[in-house]
């Protein structure tokens, strides 16, 4: 019965993680939709960044709006800038691994494209890295942290948007990062689809 109890508190965890969530943050993330569907709409990208889950996380964002989330449409641009193992081993290896994600948006990014910036401490370093090169682009970072923020609650400018779980469990923060993810992916459809 013991262990039956611990999962139970997982799930009792997570439900009140999201109810805190919930009550901070769905205008903000209302707001990062828009900017999304903006980047979009203009010819933009959308370049997602993180490490371990964080970049699971910016893999499955990036699948959702290239493929498809739940209504059929164009591929919308989208990549994780995680997923380039040859990239990423090259420029950790011959540079420095708080480079690996700044190095690319330099040489991909665009003024006017989104970085979906994702760490649930807020102090990724290669995160924070990536941040100051999208702003050196004139791009729009939209942030995904927890706990409060980390650094990267204190470099993002009055342009930019933070998603913030205010939450301390890691494995919490990530579920209502994914949870944050499926509803952008939402409202971009419904921005771009209409419907219900």
């Amino acid at each position: 019965m013991e262990l039956i109890e611990r999962v139970n508190g997982h799930f009792l965890e997570s439900m009140a993680a999201k109810q805190l969530a919930m009550e901070v943050l769905p205008g903000t993330i209302a707001q990062a939709a828009e900017s999304m569907v903006a980047c979009l709409m203009n010819e933009g990208k959308i370049m997602a960044c993180g490490n371990g889950g964080s970049a699971a996380d910016a893999q499955h964002f990036a699948a959702e709006m290239v493929g498809r989330f739940e209504k059929e449409r164009p591929g919308l641009a989208a990549l994780s800038l995680a997923t380039d193992t040859s990239a990423l081993t090259a420029i950790g290896n011959d540079y420095d691994f708080d480079m690996i994600f700044s190095k690319q948006v330099r040489a991909l990014g665009q003024t006017g494209d989104v970085l979906l910036a994702i760490s649930t401490s807020g102090n990724s370093t290669n995160v924070i890295e990536a941040i100051h090169s999208a702003h050196e682009r004139q791009m729009t970072v939209i942030a995904l942290t927890g706990k409060d923020g980390g650094r990267i609650g204190d470099i993002l400018s009055s342009e930019d948007i933070l998603l913030n779980v205010p939450v301390q469990r890691t494995a919490r923060i990530q579920e209502v990062h994914i949870l944050i993810i499926h509803a952008l992916c939402d409202a971009i459809d419904y921005m771009l689809l209409g419907g219900d």
